[in-house]
């Protein structure tokens, strides 16, 4: 695979489609390399009409790795006291427009899940102009706005992965039992975890990453400044990041739209990936017509 560079940096990334059709960003969440939108999902926007581009943030796939950065202080953190960070969340939405210059793409469709979300967010409030369109999939507006995990989802988050390779892959399927609830599929789990444990196991940026989401502000305002089209995909039963965070973000974003997957966790199961694909679409192709009408739950 290619990479890009942007903002100092090396970004993996693997472009999808036409490159003269228009572009949809996906943007992964924490720790999750671009695996993690597989290429069956890519191919589904692919096939709607749009160049689809995956990518590793930053510290994480086969991106540039912090290493030399440390491991951030996590008590002070969550504390609520000041504590830098090898990076924030806003320097990850950078990497997102960096990525964009590298590639000669004045705009796109942005999208992005968990963490991604965030992103993706960030990138509509700081770079309006490079976003024709905003989806935030399972995802939520930051600080102490955001509605946190259920008390055994939150024990996962503190939780260090083994090094050993059959011992990772067990320990993500127990972690996505718990975060995916329903939608929990241990085959593909297991799968996912030896492709990813195989391409870049790197825990520490994991870490890292992690402090950015906790040092992020809320973004209410942000959101409620923006007149960018936008779809919030959540699933209903979501641990991880509770739904309430999702139903939050739509209400925020004057003319948003909801769609909830009901018996989904913190997961795209292939089960939703045309329908999800479908939206993301629709979306794309809203313009600002419906900005200011209000929240259309679907």
């Amino acid at each position: 695979m290619p990479k890009a560079k942007a903002n100092g940096l090396e970004l993996e990334y693997e472009s999808f489609g036409d490159p003269r059709d228009p572009t949809v960003l996906l943007i992964m969440g924490l720790g999750a390399q671009l695996l993690s939108y597989p290429e069956p999902f890519c191919e589904e926007i692919v096939s709607r009409g749009f160049r689809t581009i995956r990518y590793d943030n930053r510290d994480t796939g086969l991106s540039t790795w912090f290493d030399a950065a440390g491991n951030p202080d996590f008590s002070a953190l969550l504390a609520g006291q000041p504590a830098p960070v090898p990076y924030t969340l806003d320097d990850m939405a950078a990497d997102a427009v960096g990525l964009l210059d590298f590639l000669g793409v004045k705009n796109a469709h942005v999208v992005g899940t968990s963490m991604g979300g965030m992103i993706a967010q960030q990138v509509a409030i700081s770079y309006p102009e490079r976003v024709l369109s905003l989806t935030s999939i399972m995802s939520h507006i930051g600080g102490r706005d955001a509605t946190p995990p259920t008390p055994e989802a939150t024990a996962t988050l503190y939780s260090r992965p083994p090094t050993d390779r059959d011992a990772y892959i067990e320990y993500s399927v127990e972690v996505s039992r718990v975060h995916r609830g329903p939608s929990f599929d241990e085959a593909r789990v297991r799968d996912g975890a030896a492709l990813a444990f195989d391409r870049a196991f790197h825990p520490a940026g994991t870490a890292r990453q992690f402090a950015a989401i906790v040092a992020a502000p809320s973004r209410r305002e942000g959101l409620r400044g923006l007149s960018v089209p936008t779809l919030v995909i959540h699933g209903v039963e979501d641990p991880l990041v509770p739904v309430e965070n999702g139903r939050l973000t739509a209400e925020l974003v004057p003319g948003s739209e909801l769609l909830l997957m009901p018996g989904v966790g913190h997961d795209l199961p292939p089960a939703w990936w045309s329908r999800m694909a479908d939206a993301i679409v629709a979306n794309a192709r809203r313009g600002h017509t419906q900005v200011g009408v209000g929240v259309a739950e679907r």
